[in-house]
C-alpha cells in the first residue's frame, strides 16, 4: 500500500515536469485507417466541432465530440447525460459519442447496449470496463464504518480520477480492478447506481443503494427510489461526486487551422525575442561575474591590495609634485 501512495503522489506533480505536460490524457482511436486520434484531458473543458468516426471503426459513421464540461453531468437514469444524440430514449443503440467515449453495458442487454459490450473491449476508448472502491477514513469526514462508493467507468478514465480522489476527497488510493457489468455475479449493478456521468460512460455507486425503478427503460426517466440518508447526505459521496464531475477526462476540441497557422506564424518573433533575452543576459552575466571577480579578488589577498592601490597612487603624485 505504501509504494501505490507513492506511485499515486509523484505521478502529478513529477510527470508533468520529466515530459512536459501538464494533466492526464486518454487517446480516442477515430479511424482504423491511418488510426487517427483525439484527445480527452483530464479536468479539460471540451467544446468545438463534433467530428465523424471513420476509417473502418465498428462505429464507422457515428458522430464524437462537441460537447462541454457543463454538460457532463446526467442523472439516476442509465443513457442519461446525452447533450445531443438520444432520440430515442428506450435504447442506446446507434447513439453518438458527444464526450467522446463509449457509455457502459449492464447485464440482459438492457436498453441494447451489448453492441459496446466486452467484444469490443479491445477498441474501446480508454480501456476495458473496470471499478474503483472509494473509502476514506473518519479524520476526513464523518463517514460510518461501511461507506463505500464505486467508480465505474473505462480504465484510463478512473486512474487519473483516482489521483484527483486522493488529493481532494482523501480517498484511500487503490487501482482499478476489471469488472464484467454484465455478469449476475457483477461486484455492481445496474440498481446500485447513485449517478451517471459523461453519457452513461462513467458511474458512481453504492452497495447500500437499491434504485427500484433503474430497469425503466427511459434514459429520461426523473423518478427513482431515494437513496439511504447516510448515503443523500454525506459531505464524502458530495466531495466524489463533485470531483467526478469537474475532473473526468472529455475530449478536447479540434484544433482550428487558424490557430495553428497563427501559432506558426509567430515563431519567428519569438525566436527573434528569445535571441535578444538571451544577448542581455549573457552580457549581464559576464559583468556580474566580473564584478564578483574583483570582490573575491580583494577579499583573498586583502591590505596588500589595497597598499598597492595606495602606493600607485602616490606614485602619480610625486609625479605630479616634480612637475617642473
Amino acid at each position: 500500500m505504501r509504494l501505490l501512495w507513492v506511485l499515486f503522489v509523484f505521478q502529478a506533480p513529477i510527470l508533468p515536469l520529466v515530459f512536459g505536460f501538464n494533466k492526464p490524457q486518454v487517446r480516442v482511436t477515430t479511424t482504423f485507417k491511418d488510426f487517427d486520434a483525439r484527445i480527452m484531458d483530464h479536468w479539460g473543458g471540451g467544446g468545438g466541432k463534433w467530428a465523424e468516426v471513420s476509417g473502418g471503426h465498428p462505429f464507422a459513421g457515428r458522430t464524437f465530440g462537441g460537447a462541454k464540461r457543463e454538460e457532463v453531468r446526467g442523472t439516476r437514469a442509465f443513457g442519461s447525460g446525452y447533450p445531443y444524440g438520444a432520440d430515442n430514449q428506450s435504447t442506446l443503440a446507434g447513439r453518438p459519442f458527444p464526450f467522446g467515449v463509449w457509455p457502459l453495458y449492464w447485464d440482459q442487454n438492457f436498453m441494447d447496449a451489448d453492441e459496446y459490450g466486452p467484444q469490443y473491449d479491445a477498441v474501446r476508448p480508454g480501456g476495458f470496463i473496470a471499478y474503483v472502491p472509494l473509502r476514506t477514513t473518519k479524520e476526513y469526514f464523518n463517514v460510518t464504518d461501511d461507506e463505500v462508493y464505486y467508480a465505474i467507468g473505462d480504465r484510463d478514465s478512473l486512474l487519473p480520477l483516482m489521483i484527483s480522489y486522493v488529493t481532494w476527497c482523501h480517498v484511500n488510493p487503490a487501482w482499478p480492478s476489471k469488472l464484467d457489468p454484465s455478469s449476475p455475479n457483477a461486484t455492481i449493478k445496474l440498481e446500485n447506481v447513485i449517478q451517471y456521468f459523461r453519457g452513461s460512460s462513467l458511474a458512481l455507486a453504492s452497495p447500500t443503494y437499491n434504485n427500484t425503478f433503474a430497469r425503466t427503460p427511459n434514459s429520461e426517466m426523473q423518478e427513482s427510489t431515494p437513496p439511504p440518508e447516510f448515503v443523500e447526505y454525506s459531505t464524502f459521496r458530495k466531495c466524489v461526486d463533485s470531483v467526478t464531475e469537474k475532473a473526468l477526462a472529455i475530449v478536447n476540441k479540434v484544433p482550428t487551422e487558424k490557430a495553428v497557422d497563427t501559432f506558426v506564424s509567430t515563431l519567428p518573433g519569438i525566436g527573434w525575442i528569445l535571441g535578444c533575452v538571451a544577448i542581455l543576459l549573457l552580457a549581464w552575466t559576464y559583468h556580474f561575474l566580473q564584478s564578483m571577480r574583483e570582490v573575491f579578488h580583494v577579499w583573498l589577498y586583502g591590505d596588500a591590495i589595497v597598499l598597492e592601490r595606495v602606493g600607485r597612487q602616490r606614485q602619480g603624485e610625486l609625479q605630479y609634485e616634480s612637475y617642473p
